[in-house]
């Protein structure tokens, strides 16, 4: 059986990629004994986790998400899931995206600097800290709904579903149940906060930290949403997802065994060599950018793919438009961190109107 001792969770919170190149290169699939699990690191073989939701399934007591918010969508495969997932559907489509939300998130992303989120992002900020710790101590984080944060949110979606009977969240209960609905619409706006966010700060890190590629961004803003895709390959803001072994499995010659968890690396898959070429490097005109797995494969690719890109097009395109002088602040460490969600803990920026005139 392929094992390591030799990574540490310190190591993969902080800067993973050596250790994942060398677990790529240990095989399809590595036991990791400080995650409990088998990691594979490669792309193929993620794929091919992703895609078997019969034998690589999140439909287990252990999915971290599913200890936070309760079942959803995310943590459940088969009929259930679709129930869970289908009602939400066509508000996700590209083109419901575009013709209900594309003017708002433009408009918004201009009313934001003036605007105040506190109160929701400390729920997430709640949410995330209680899925991070599950993830890393399973069965020590909290019980499903059991975070004062998830607690608060609840009670807030309630509301919404009986003041707003035209709303989203309205139409899905029906279908599902009240509870059901908020904790699909929980992971939702997770989703659509939390990773997001870490989209946009990888983003701009990426550009602001490699002045060629920025400088090719400037005179072509057409090239915008390529450096999105591109920096969601390069640093994905979910960097795994876990899976859990219904039954024996092969996966690449390696012996899987039924209740194994299997921890797919989103942010190593990304960086395989035998699919990226000089994987490392943020090139915004790489041609097969669009080939990475940061929204995840198979029956749970990301719901919201369509609005997170354009969300963060519009972040990066109304920044550099309105602040052509930014650049990262030196004095401040701005790398990302984090085991399941990466971003930088926070992203120190100066504008100089100088370097704008």
């Amino acid at each position: 059986m392929p094992t390591t001792d030799a990574v540490t969770l310190a190591e993969l919170e902080t800067d993973p990629h050596p250790a994942l190149a060398r677990l790529r290169a240990a095989g399809p699939a590595v036991w990791v004994p400080v995650l409990g699990s088998w990691l594979v690191a490669g792309y193929e073989p993620a794929v091919a986790v992703l895609r078997d939701a019969r034998t690589f399934t999140v439909d287990d007591p252990r999915f971290s998400t599913a200890q936070v918010v309760g079942p959803s969508m995310l943590s459940l495969d088969g009929a259930p899931h679709a129930r869970h997932r289908g009602p939400f559907n066509r508000a996700f489509r590209h083109d419901e995206v575009q013709a209900r939300l594309a003017s708002f998130t433009r408009a918004e992303a201009g009313r934001l600097g003036d605007a105040d989120p506190a109160t929701v992002l400390a729920w997430y900020d709640g949410i995330v800290a209680a899925v991070q710790a599950e993830g890393a101590a399973p069965g020590r984080g909290a019980a499903a709904g059991g975070t004062p944060a998830f607690a608060e949110l609840a009670a807030s979606l309630r509301d919404v579903i009986a003041t707003l009977p035209g709303s989203l969240l309205a139409e899905v209960t029906g279908p599902l149940t009240e509870n059901e609905a908020i904790s699909n619409a929980a992971v939702l706006m997770f989703g659509g906060i939390e990773t997001t966010e870490g989209m946009i700060a990888n983003a701009v890190l990426h550009l602001l930290s490699s002045p060629g590629q920025l400088a090719l961004v400037r005179a072509d803003p057409g090239l915008v949403p390529a450096a999105v895709e591109e920096s969601l390959r390069l640093e994905p803001a979910a960097a795994v997802v876990d899976r859990y072994a219904t039954a024996d499995a092969d996966l690449g010659g390696v012996h899987i065994s039924a209740g194994d968890k299997i921890t797919v690396s989103i942010a190593g898959a990304n960086r395989d060599p035998a699919v990226f070429a000089d994987p490392g490097r943020f090139d915004v005109r790489r041609a097969n950018a669009g080939r990475h797995l940061a929204f995840a494969h198979g029956p749970h690719f990301c719901l919201g793919a369509h609005l997170a890109r354009l969300e963060a097009q519009v972040a990066v395109e109304t920044l550099l438009a309105r602040l052509p002088g930014l650049h990262l602040d030196p004095r401040y460490p701005s790398a990302p961190r984090g085991l399941v969600f990466r971003k930088p803990p926070a992203l120190r920026v100066r504008w100089d109107r100088s370097l704008a005139d």
